[in-house]
């Protein structure tokens, strides 16, 4: 049982679409807007301004067009010195090999969490506390394939198979928010929460800084960090603002 409330971290997202810094609404890939066309200078600035890990999505491969974004990545990383979350195109045991053995810290797979279920919890016993298993739902139900397929599977379906295991917890986005800053979906995150015995970090929707707040206030220790998309390059919240308020969990 988790003893103590933790600080909730602000992760700030990368989107990357042909070596570009973008971002997209409910996913949908035709609704793209460029943010900054250097990625790299991006991140450094992340870090730079204190943040304490990077969220890099690679949507070429969620597309199903891996190695477009490649060399961006690994100059991500290169460039950086703070942890990385990569969730995008992961496909096989060789993605995941590729990236953890270039210094990614932390792999996030969709698709292939629900499809090859004991695939991904063999590679969570070897690379324990470095998956996470991405938790995208639209309608109750979780997506897959970029977010365009159903995958008739509930959140609760996935808690059955991966509570137990070595991941290291799970990525819970609400995609009917995701890009439309209308606030994170407090009662989907408490209800996930209190459910799952992983730590849980959660996206889509993040608006303001009342959002923010209201995460401080949520007594469940599991809840790892937030991620800002949207509400970043939108300037709806400003890093250092951000992370004083969840520093100072009040």
């Amino acid at each position: 049982m988790f003893l103590q409330k933790n600080l909730v971290i602000l992760i700030p997202a990368i989107d990357l679409k042909n070596n570009k810094c973008v971002r997209l609404i409910r996913g949908k890939e035709e609704e793209q807007t460029i943010f900054n066309e250097n990625p790299v200078k991006q991140a450094m600035f992340f870090e730079e301004s204190g943040c304490e890990r990077l969220h890099v999505v690679d949507l070429d491969g969620a597309f199903g067009k891996p190695n477009i974004n490649k060399e961006t990545i690994l100059k991500i990383r290169k460039k950086t010195n703070i942890p990385i979350e990569l969730g995008g195109g992961i496909k096989n045991k060789e993605d995941v090999y590729f990236w953890l053995n270039k210094g990614i810290d932390f792999l996030i797979v969709g698709s292939l969490a629900v499809k090859k279920s004991n695939l991904i919890l063999d590679l969570a016993s070897q690379f324990e506390n470095q998956i996470y298993v991405a938790l995208d739902v639209l309608k109750g139900n979780i997506m897959i394939k970029g977010w365009v397929e159903s995958s008739e599977f509930t959140i609760n379906d996935i808690f059955e198979v991966y509570d137990t295991s070595q991941i290291n917890g799970y990525i819970l986005t609400d995609i009917s928010r995701d890009g439309m800053l209308q606030g994170l979906d407090m009662n989907l995150i408490k209800k996930y929460a209190a459910i799952t015995k992983k730590n849980l970090i959660v996206g889509g929707g993040l608006s303001n800084y009342k959002d923010l707040r209201n995460l401080n206030i949520i007594s469940y220790t599991n809840l790892e960090g937030v991620i800002a998309g949207k509400s970043y390059y939108s300037g709806a919240i400003k890093i250092d603002k951000a992370l004083k308020i969840l520093k100072s969990n009040a």
